[in-house]
C-alpha cells in the first residue's frame, strides 16, 4: 500500500474517534454542571479541557454553552469537533477510490450536518440531541466501514488509528479524573456527589451499563479504574484498545510483507504486556497516574515508530528488506 493511503487512512479514522471522544465528554460535563450540589460549571469544564489533552484557546468564559460551542463548532480552533471531522473528510477525499461509496457518503453527510446553519441554531435549544446525533453519525460511519470495506491492509489501519487514538484519550481521561474520585476534596465527599462523578466517568467512556453486568451497580473508583483499564471485553477499556492496536500492526505487517521493526515489535510488546500482566492492587498500592501517564507515552512512542517505519520510510530502507 502506498504510504500516502495509509497515512490518510490512519489520520481519517483518528479524527473521527477524536471528534466522537470530544462530544462524549463534552455531554457528560454539560450534564454534571446541571447539578448545583457538586462542584462548579467552570471546575467542570476545566477538567474536561485537561481530559482533552489541554488544548490553547479554550479558556472558560463564564457561559458554559457559549463554550460548548466553540467546542463544537469553530472550525478555526484544531480541537473542535468541526476541524477534526473536516480533517477526516479531507483525509477521505484524498483516498477516494480506497474506501467504500457508503463510507464516503456517511463521512459527508456528517460533514454537511456539522457545516448546516440548522444544527448550529439547534445546539442552543437542545444540546443533547445535537450531540446525540453526532455520535449516532460517527457509529454510522464506523459499521459502514466495517461491513462495505475490504479487510485487508486499508482497514487494519484504519483499526490501528481508531484504537491507538482511543488508548491515548482513555489513558488522559483516567489520569485527570482518578485523583480526585480516590481523594475527593471535603467539600465533595458526599455520596450523591461522588455517584455523578464515577457514573459520569463511566458515560464518558459509554461503560455505564457494561460495568454494571461485571460488578452489578456498586460503583467503587477501584472497579471503575479496573474496568476501564484492565478489562479485556469491553471496546472502550484501554486493554481491550491496545490489543486492537497489536493486533492491527501484526496484520498490516503479514499483509505488507515486511519483517517488522524490532522497536515497533518491543514497544507494542511492552504495553500489551504492562496491561495483560499487571493487576488493579498493584497499580493503586503504586503510582496510579504514573502508570497511566506512561501508557500515554507508550502509544506515543507506538505512533512514533509506526510513522517512521511505514508512512516515512525512505526507498533504501525499504528495498534493504
Amino acid at each position: 500500500m502506498l504510504s500516502r493511503v495509509a497515512d490518510s487512512l490512519y489520520w481519517m479514522s483518528r479524527y473521527l474517534e477524536r471528534a466522537e471522544n470530544t462530544v462524549r465528554q463534552l455531554d457528560v460535563a454539560m450534564s454534571l454542571m446541571l447539578d448545583s450540589g457538586g462542584a462548579s460549571a467552570e471546575t467542570h469544564w476545566q477538567r474536561l479541557i485537561a481530559s482533552l489533552g489541554n488544548p490553547a484557546g479554550l479558556d472558560w468564559t463564564g457561559d458554559p454553552v457559549s463554550n460548548a460551542q466553540t467546542l463544537v463548532f469553530d472550525k478555526h480552533h484544531p480541537a473542535s469537533v468541526t476541524s477534526c471531522i473536516d480533517s477526516a473528510r479531507e483525509n477521505a477525499r484524498q483516498i477516494r477510490e480506497e474506501i467504500s461509496t457508503e463510507q464516503w457518503q456517511r463521512l459527508n453527510r456528517l460533514y454537511h450536518l456539522m457545516h448546516s446553519p440548522h444544527t448550529e441554531s439547534q445546539f442552543h435549544s437542545n444540546i443533547n440531541d445535537v450531540l446525540s446525533s453526532l455520535i449516532d453519525a460517527v457509529h454510522l460511519f464506523k459499521g459502514v466501514t466495517d461491513t462495505t470495506m475490504i479487510h485487508g491492509q486499508g482497514w487494519h489501519f484504519i483499526r490501528l488509528g481508531r484504537y491507538l487514538e482511543r488508548a491515548y484519550a482513555i489513558a488522559t481521561l483516567l489520569e485527570v479524573y482518578q485523583p480526585r474520585l480516590s481523594h475527593p476534596p471535603p467539600e465533595r465527599e458526599h455520596s450523591g456527589y461522588q455517584y455523578l462523578e464515577q457514573v459520569g466517568l463511566l458515560r464518558c467512556c459509554t461503560a455505564f451499563e457494561a460495568y454494571c453486568q461485571v460488578y452489578t451497580a456498586d460503583l467503587t473508583p477501584d472497579r471503575i479504574l479496573e474496568f476501564l483499564l484492565l478489562n479485556r471485553d469491553f471496546p472502550h477499556a484501554i486493554r481491550y484498545s491496545v490489543d486492537g492496536v497489536r493486533q492491527a500492526i501484526q496484520s498490516i505487517q503479514h499483509t505488507g510483507g515486511r519483517r517488522p521493526p524490532d522497536e515497533l515489535t518491543a514497544g507494542i510488546g511492552k504495553l500489551h504486556a504492562m496491561l495483560s500482566f499487571t493487576s488493579i492492587s498493584e497499580i493503586l498500592s503504586g503510582d496510579a497516574a504514573g502508570f497511566l501517564h506512561t501508557i500515554r507515552q507508550q502509544c506515543m512512542r507506538i505512533h512514533e515508530l509506526m510513522y517512521r517505519y511505514y508512512i516515512q520510510y525512505s526507498i533504501q530502507s525499504a528495498l534493504a528488506i
